[in-house]
């Protein structure tokens, strides 16, 4: 049995989970979300807690068990807490700005790249520490919205300038070497 699909997952109060056979719908104070599971996961809704069993342990249901289960846990924490990931600016000059809700990135283009917000997702910024907070109640939205930013300026390996996560480790080349002497 998988060690991740065994665990049950608690519904915290104000949080609303309705089980339709493999469709799930988790509403909270933070929003709503709903997903499609394979037909194979058995899901079930067992007072406040949420149960998720297999049949066999055929290779494709083992496989299915945690990720199912991972699932629905992410769905309940985002509606109810939300998720957030952290991006870091360096280099001489590089700055995050919001114009409303519009993320604006001075990354050493010659013009200001934009970043719209999509919905469900909002933008912080702090000037001062030059970070970019991303929040939202969907976890796959938050990660894709963060690689997309960071993608316009990725980090480079020789100074470590661009948009990084906070803490990720950048992986420094060795520049230039002075001229042999013979």
């Amino acid at each position: 049995m998988s060690r991740i699909g065994r665990m049950p997952v608690a519904v915290p109060a104000g949080v609303k989970v309705t089980i339709d056979g493999a469709h799930v719908v988790v509403k909270g104070p933070n929003g709503e979300l709903e997903r499609d599971f394979s037909p194979l996961i058995a899901i079930d809704l067992e007072d406040s807690t949420v149960v998720v069993r297999r049949s066999s342990d055929e290779a494709e249901q083992r496989a299915l068990h945690g990720t199912t289960r991972a699932l629905i846990s992410n769905m309940v924490t985002g509606v109810s807490t939300g998720f957030t990931k952290t991006l870091e600016i360096d280099g001489v000059g590089y700055r995050p700005d919001m114009d409303g809700k519009t993320l604006i990135l001075y990354v050493g283009y010659s013009h200001p790249v934009r970043v719209e917000p999509p919905a469900g997702i909002s933008f912080e910024v702090d000037t001062r520490a030059r970070q970019i907070r991303v929040k939202g109640f969907d976890r796959e939205q938050v990660g894709q919205v963060a690689a997309n930013i960071r993608e316009v300026r990725p980090p480079e390996p020789y100074k470590g300038k661009g948009i990084h996560y906070l803490g990720e480790k950048i992986r420094r080349k060795a520049g230039k070497s002075g001229k042999a002497k013979k």
